[in-house]
């Protein structure tokens, strides 16, 4: 692993620090200050005649991310999570030797180190630390790639994510929107009441989604366990134990393929609502895009690659209408099953002879609407072939109370009125199992639990669920769902990711 040569020389300088009485992996620390916090507050130092205060003494660390090295004195970058912050170091400032022997020869780029000293502005303008002690916390054995602007290689950038951070500032920049969003996501539902509830991960049946699930084994219990693809038929159990307002923030996992809005875990906020229907979630899913919008201080005109989504123009269509209006299909072909077969097949797409006229029409979404849907729309008025958990309506019994929000071409969310006539459930289970029967191995299983427990009433509900990763896509403007996980699922490599990385070096 440390075979390299120039890991080896590292190493080496490490042993030397150690011969010097330098620890190269110390574990104290007198840091008192961020980057951050020291750029602000000494903000006023230029105004200053001499634009420097040696009465203010601070202690920051960081890692070398830039290093100068001169005859006398050096200039030096650090980084911390805050920022980065210019460092003047200067032989007479320091122990004696320490600068010669120490500094100039056994630290390096990528080493995190801790200096004392105090603000002052130099020549070109720039506030700066002038350093009066300086100690390493770490030694860095691996180099850094030299290319400042940090790493290219996507595939680099996502095996080694810990390298990715430390080079690129704007994907730190991401992952803590991502944390801000699902905060912020946490503090909105409990600030409208709903509790948040925890549900097995793993799962006797895999329910509460259309998918195709990943399969365990309990060795204790000597049965296979589903990892679960969503959480909504045990929250919704928790709406017939009385509670009235449940969430769930947590992972999913789905045994399908990988693409740019495709992972094989995922995170999601699911939540249920008594005495609520689709359309309360509408208004409610308006309030919580204002609020994250308010809160991450983003533009309601928010750029998206090319494209410009207007925050302020929220559309409602049913999705037949939809097919029409939007998609461009034919108005006299749309209710009629053999005439979807022949128009998918004129347009020279695949398409499943034994699907019911409801998967067919969501095939006619699938192709013809749902990349066009730029403005938030929320799609409304399912079949009831393709939701089977969703309530029918009362005025129309082949469609459902259910919507979907599109945003810039992209499904964001999936939201109906629960389905709580028990009779009703069992029948569309069956009606899943039958499909399944035919080859749909991402149809529902029967969950024989959740229909009793609906025997028992569950008072009219809506729910809804909410892909995180899809939403932080949106608000960073990002274009692959990896760039949004820390740790995306990876192909394994044939070869060592370690040779990769020092081509990137190079």
């Amino acid at each position: 692993m440390f075979s390299n040569k120039f890991i080896q020389q590292r190493i080496e300088k490490a042993n030397v620090l150690r011969e010097a009485g330098i620890n190269p992996y110390s574990n104290q620390s007198q840091r008192n200050t961020t980057i951050e916090k020291f750029l602000n507050v000494n903000a006023d130092i230029e105004q200053k005649e001499d634009k420097r205060d040696a009465t203010r003494l601070y202690v920051v660390s960081g890692r070398i991310k830039f290093l100068r090295i001169m005859g006398k004195a050096s200039f030096v970058k650090i980084e911390d999570e805050s920022g980065m912050l210019q460092l003047y170091v200067a032989r007479d400032n320091l122990a004696e030797g320490f600068y010669n022997t120490i500094f100039k020869k056994n630290i390096e780029v990528g080493d995190i180190i801790e200096v004392h000293g105090y603000p002052f502005v130099t020549g070109q303008g720039e506030l700066s630390l002038h350093a009066d002690d300086l100690k390493i916390l770490t030694k860095a054995i691996s180099p850094l790639p030299e290319k400042f602007h940090g790493i290219t290689d996507k595939e680099v950038r996502y095996r080694k994510r810990y390298l990715d951070l430390i080079m690129n500032t704007e994907v730190r920049k991401t992952f803590q929107t991502r944390s801000r969003v699902i905060s912020l996501t946490r503090r909105f539902f409990e600030d409208k009441g709903f509790l948040e509830v925890e549900t097995p991960m793993m799962h006797p049946i895999a329910g509460g989604a259309n998918a195709k699930p990943f399969v365990t084994h309990h060795n204790a219990l000597d049965v296979d366990r589903y990892l679960r693809i969503a959480p909504e038929l045990y929250l919704k159990r928790l709406i017939v134990g009385g509670f009235e307002a449940v969430f769930e923030i947590n992972r999913n996992f789905r045994n399908e393929g990988m693409d740019a809005t495709h992972n094989p875990e995922f995170t999601s906020i699911e939540f249920y609502w008594a005495y609520k229907t689709y359309k309360d979630l509408i208004e409610i899913t308006k309030e919580y895009f204002q609020y994250l919008f308010e809160h991450l201080k983003l533009p309601t005109l928010l750029p998206y690659g090319d494209l410009k989504v207007n925050f302020n123009n929220f559309q409602e269509i049913p999705l037949i209408e939809s097919l029409t209006l939007i998609g461009g299909v034919p108005s006299d072909i749309v209710n009629n099953k053999a005439k979807i077969i022949a128009y998918l097949k004129e347009n020279n797409l695949d398409v499943n002879e034994k699907m019911n006229l409801g998967q067919l029409q969501g095939e006619l979404f699938d192709e013809f609407v749902e990349e066009k849907l730029i403005d938030p729309t929320f799609i409304t008025e399912y079949p009831v072939e393709i939701s089977p958990l969703a309530r029918r309506s009362d005025t129309n019994p082949e469609i459902t109370e259910r919507f979907e929000l599109f945003i810039a071409g992209r499904e964001i969310a999936n939201a109906f009125s629960e389905l709580n006539d028990p009779l009703d459930q069992l029948e569309r289970f069956e009606g899943q199992m039958a499909a399944k029967d035919c080859g749909d191995d991402e149809a529902h299983e029967m969950d024989s639990d959740f229909v009793e427990a609906l025997s028992y009433g569950m008072a009219p509900t809506a729910g809804q669920g909410i892909g995180i990763d899809r939403l932080v896509m949106l608000l960073t403007n990002e274009h692959s769902i990896r760039d949004v996980l820390l740790f995306p699922a990876m192909k394994p490599l044939n070869g060592d990711i370690c040779e990769e990385a020092s081509q990137e070096e190079e």
